[in-house]
């Protein structure tokens, strides 16, 4: 039976072209923010960027908890990954040494690997898609929610849709566990840019509370200032 995650020495250049891609894929999240920021009225600037800004700390808690575990643990009835299988990480940080190569007098380490690279490296590009896919559903409620409820809101839809749809989308057999999602290792759909668990997902969600918010009140006829508003 295999066991999981994989221990091993990781590929070097795959390594950083994946930390490379997290980084970019990161900066995508504060440019939304300020995107966002400038598309509703004076008033609301401040609370439109930080509903992308809070998505970077709310996601990330909750994905170090039990989200990396819902979207990549072993499957668990077709619907999400095992959520104790890396809890906290747990088995995904640690080295073993490994014995000198007599050919080349040299000694090295064996981290937890996911294909080529390091655990925590693909735990990390995961997590960013995680965080801008949160970000993006914020734009469909400006001016209409307040901070507080958005990010109560950010950690419930993250934990109960998007690491669920991640599994399904993402999560290859035999890869971060034995088993993984549906769509994937069944239907064979791969997506490869984040079009179904990212783009779908969160135009759905953004959609579904457009209509059960409303229209803003007051937009586009009247415009405010910091303190008042004229028709």
């Amino acid at each position: 039976m295999d066991q999981f995650p994989t221990m091993g020495i990781p590929n070097t250049g795959d390594t950083a072209w994946m930390l490379a891609s997290s980084a970019l894929v990161l900066l995508m999240t504060p440019g939304l923010a300020f995107f966002y920021g400038g598309m509703v009225r004076a008033r609301s600037v401040l609370n439109m960027i930080m509903m992308s800004i809070s998505a970077m700390g709310v996601v990330t808690v909750l994905w170090v908890l039990y989200g990396y575990s819902l979207a990549f643990g072993d499957d668990v009835g077709n619907i999400a990954g095992r959520p104790t299988e890396y809890w906290g990480l747990k088995g995904l940080i640690g080295v073993n040494a490994v014995a000198e190569d007599p050919s080349t007098h040299t000694a090295g380490v064996q981290i937890p690997l996911a294909g080529t690279i390091p655990h925590v490296v693909y735990v990390a590009f995961q997590l960013m898609f995680a965080i801008i896919t949160v970000a993006l559903v914020s734009g469909a409620v400006a001016d209409r929610m307040k901070f507080g409820s958005w990010t109560l809101f950010a950690g419930l839809w993250a934990t109960f849709v998007y690491f669920p749809i991640a599994h399904w989308v993402f999560a290859a057999d035999k890869f971060a566990a034995a088993h993984g999602g549906w769509i994937l290792n069944k239907l064979h759909a791969i997506d490869f840019a984040g079009g179904t668990a990212v783009h779908i997902n969160a135009g759905t969600a953004g959609l579904v509370l457009a209509i059960v918010l409303g229209r803003r009140q007051g937009w586009p006829r009247r415009s405010c200032g910091r303190t008042t508003c004229r028709s």
